[in-house]
């Protein structure tokens, strides 16, 4: 037998997902007839499987020890460094600088070596999270950058940090500003860009157009010339939308791709530089919340900046 004592993140579950979480290896089938048989109790009474659970409820699992999961901690993160760069960390929220080149979370080539793993490793290593401790809430990313894009990324420690950042995201209520390295000099020092993108899921690779069309999608760039000496520019960025590849599209459709983009720049030019990486870094970010953020609401108007971009001060000078 196993009991558990509902916390804060297990909240809101319903009984048979908090079930199959906790004993991975019961059969759907064994499930219903362990609720049928009061083999499974929630509170010392039979339950239903679709009940809410409640924070401080205690469930009870009257089943063979080859239903759970194993007690070994061979977790797959542990597999990855503990090496993660913080750029700001409290009990709720952990604001992580990725380095270009790293995943966030595991791609096709199989690398356990992930931010996402990596952030889990240095919290266990902290005793703030342990997959043992914690039946169904794992910290999560609430944004992600590309592999060759470096920056700052979010993480939630707890299922309602987790909840309140991904509506803020959504909501458009959290700030991000980007650094970047045209190849060239943008017509105007400041100038907020309107045009339309169309994806190709195919290529994984965009168009962009000044025409709309039904199948292209409004994009607005807003960037800024920070310096330039005439050949290159270091520029700020800000994504009034969010689409793919936007920054790397919408920069190379004016004529100013960035330095170092394989697939939207100038290779010559990338050559020249000996630059095999896009010089595009999420170096800003501002939690600007103009509704209830309750845990959060301390993060207000908050503004904090990753150090040491790697191309801030290489190329422009």
């Amino acid at each position: 037998m196993k009991k558990y004592i509902i916390n804060s993140n297990d909240a809101g579950q319903r009984v048979d997902k908090f079930i199959q979480k906790a004993a991975p290896n019961l059969p759907q089938s064994m499930m219903y007839k362990g609720i049928r048989t009061k083999n499974i109790k929630l509170n010392r009474k039979r339950c239903e499987i679709s009940t809410r659970l409640s924070e401080g409820d205690v469930l009870e699992l009257y089943l063979p020890d080859e239903f759970f999961g194993s007690d070994e901690k061979e977790y797959e993160f542990l597999k990855a460094p503990a090496d993660i760069t913080v750029v700001y960390e409290d009990e709720n929220i952990l604001l992580m600088d990725k380095k270009n080149g790293l995943v966030v979370h595991e791609d096709n080539d199989g690398s356990v070596d992930t931010l996402v793993n990596r952030m889990l490793h240095y919290l266990y290593a902290k005793g703030e999270y342990d997959p043992a401790d914690e039946n169904s809430f794992t910290p999560a990313l609430c944004n992600r950058l590309d592999r060759n894009t470096g920056g700052i990324v979010i993480a939630a420690k707890n299922a309602e940090s987790l909840r309140i950042l991904n509506q803020k995201i959504k909501d458009r209520e959290l700030e991000k500003k980007y650094l970047c390295i045209l190849v060239g000099v943008p017509p105007k020092k400041s100038d907020t860009l309107t045009h339309y993108l169309f994806k190709d899921s195919k290529t994984n690779t965009v168009t962009v157009s000044d025409k709309k069309t039904a199948s292209n999608k409004t994009i607005i760039t807003k960037y800024r010339v920070l310096r330039t000496d005439g050949t290159l520019t270091l520029a700020e960025i800000e994504l009034m939308t969010g689409r793919t590849h936007q920054i790397r599209a919408h920069m190379a459709y004016i004529g100013c791709p960035l330095l170092g983009d394989g697939k939207y720049g100038i290779n010559r030019v990338n050559r020249s530089y000996n630059i095999k990486t896009q010089a595009l870094y999420s170096y800003k970010l501002k939690f600007d919340f103009t509704t209830d953020s309750g845990i959060l609401s301390y993060l207000n108007g908050r503004e904090f900046t990753a150090e040491n971009v790697w191309f801030a001060d290489k190329f422009v000078k």
